[in-house]
């Protein structure tokens, strides 16, 4: 047999060494990967029997809740402005005097006493100095009611007789106003005084400083059956 000859590629001899080493780190580091791994016991752990929960939730009824409708709006006012034409005549006007110095003389100014006359219209008088008068005197009075009057049958048949008191107001130009009655006595004669005393003619009015005025006047008139 020939001797073969081995390739020095093919010889490990060399390449022992190295080997060796890689083996002992190998070993080393297993060494050391066993006492740093940690070992943890085995626990059971009881989560206990799944309860299911049968019961049924509580419906609650949710209504509507009426609230109140929102306020309006403020309605925005108008000013009316009123033109008044240059040719009109103004009542209660004040000239004023720009030219006016400390030496200039300024009239009074005296208010138009109107309140105080429409007081006096308004008032009614019971005591005046000059009193209201029918047309004629008191003999044309008793008169008229004699010839006007009609008796109230259901008074007749009943029997009513008396006096009716009446009140009335003669105004400023004569005209008879405001007729009331006092007192009364029933049976139709208290409408038949009022009826008769309305229809009167105009009085000759009453006067207070020469000046006709309002005045109450009161009548009686005499229902009497013969």
């Amino acid at each position: 047999m020939r001797d073969q000859k081995k390739s020095k590629k093919a010889d490990l001899e060399s390449k022992k060494i190295i080997f060796i080493e890689i083996g002992l780190v190998i070993a080393l580091a297993a060494v050391l990967l066993a006492f740093e791994w940690k070992s943890y016991e085995k626990q059971e752990i009881n989560l206990g029997a799944l309860v299911v929960d049968d019961t049924p939730e509580e419906m609650v009824e949710i209504t509507q809740q009426n609230q109140p409708p929102p306020p309006p709006p403020p309605q925005q006012q108008t000013t009316i402005i009123e033109i008044v034409e240059d040719d009109m005549e103004i009542e209660d006007e004040i000239e004023i005097d720009v030219e006016a110095d400390q030496e200039t003389v300024v009239q009074e100014y005296i208010p138009v006493e109107e309140e105080e006359e429409e007081a006096e219209e308004a008032q009614i008088f019971t005591v005046v100095e000059s009193m209201p008068g029918f047309p004629g005197g008191d003999e044309a009075r008793i008169k008229y009611l004699n010839e006007n009057i009609n008796y109230p049958q259901m008074a007749r048949e009943s029997g009513i007789q008396g006096r009716v008191f009446v009140t009335f107001v003669v105004e400023k130009d004569g005209s008879v106003t405001d007729v009331r009655v006092l007192r009364g006595i029933g049976g139709g004669c208290d409408e038949e005084a009022v009826r008769v005393i309305k229809n009167m003619p105009k009085w000759n009015p009453g006067k207070q400083r020469g000046k006709p005025v309002r005045v109450q006047f009161n009548m009686p008139i005499l229902f009497k059956l013969n």
